[in-house]
């Protein structure tokens, strides 16, 4: 399973935001420029994340010379599925589609589907990573505060590497 693009940007750029800020940087707001250039991202596709962020209150804007972002809350109080939600960004671990009765193809096209034998099992995956995500927040990043964090259910340590990604 593997995060968008969308959603990773939008937390690498938010967390060097959330740097800045933390280094107590007196610049001001902070451009996208710096941000892109930092982080080596597109400028015009943060611009399209930050419109979002913004419409979601996470960042203020500051028009104009010496205009850009900054938080527009403290950086404790904003949490990595906040950012991965405002950018519309779902983390499904199923192939289901919302209204589509199931994961797997029905008998006669156009039909609803039924659910995989499967489905519980990445159902519950997708939301242990929502919970996850809303327990991590923009500070815990920045203070590297989230290695160790992973917690096996039954008390059992978890695997020392993650599972690939791809």
């Amino acid at each position: 399973m593997q995060l968008s693009t969308r959603g990773r940007y939008a937390v690498m750029a938010m967390v060097d935001l959330a740097t800045r800020q933390a280094i107590g940087c007196e610049c001001g707001p902070v451009c996208l420029a710096e941000i892109a250039g930092r982080q080596q991202l597109s400028l015009a596709y943060l611009e399209q994340l930050f419109g979002k962020l913004r419409r979601a209150g996470l960042v203020a804007s500051a028009r104009g010379p010496g205009g850009g972002y900054r938080l527009a809350r403290p950086s404790d109080r904003i949490t990595v599925a906040d950012i991965v939600d405002a950018v519309q960004e779902p983390i499904h671990a199923t192939r289901c589609e919302t209204g589509t009765g199931g994961c797997m193809a029905g008998p006669v096209p156009g039909a609803m589907g039924e659910q995989c034998q499967t489905h519980d099992l990445w159902y519950e995956l997708g939301r242990q990573i929502a919970l996850f995500l809303q327990g991590v927040t923009l500070a815990d990043v920045v203070s590297q505060r989230v290695r160790g964090r992973a917690v096996a259910l039954d008390g059992a340590e978890p695997a020392a590497e993650p599972l690939a990604a791809n």
